[in-house]
């Protein structure tokens, strides 16, 4: 199994910044796809940002376009969200997530492998 650990989440202040890591532990690389979801009280988990695996290439959600930045270590094993110009409305519980997609990659649905979350507070 692929075992993901969140890191870095705290509380901010509007305007400010923070680094989520997402350690992955025993990664296989059949999981063409690894993300970042959060899941805001009493909302539906949402995509938020995931990186294609062995390419460049990123899909972003619209709302967090030109702040947060998603990226991996490839010698740690480690992916991360660089989040910028935080905004109240990105308190969040920040989830890792990874698997093999085929569909849409924003879709929380096509991922089985999560981590525990990490919390997001921005005031």
């Amino acid at each position: 199994d692929v075992q993901l650990v969140e890191s870095g989440g705290g509380s901010v202040q509007t305007g400010g910044s923070l680094t989520l890591s997402c350690a992955a532990g025993r990664y296989t690389y059949e999981r063409n796809c690894m993300g970042w979801f959060r899941q805001r009280p009493g909302k539906d988990r949402e995509g938020v940002a995931v990186l294609w695996i062995g390419g460049a290439q990123t899909t972003y959600a619209d709302s967090v376009k030109g702040r947060f930045t998603i990226s991996k270590d490839n010698a740690k094993n480690t992916l991360y969200l660089q989040m910028n110009s935080l905004k109240p409305e990105d308190s969040a519980m920040y989830y890792c997530a990874a698997d093999r997609v085929l569909g849409w990659v924003l879709n929380p649905r096509e991922y089985n492998y999560w981590g525990q979350g990490t919390q997001v507070t921005v005031s």
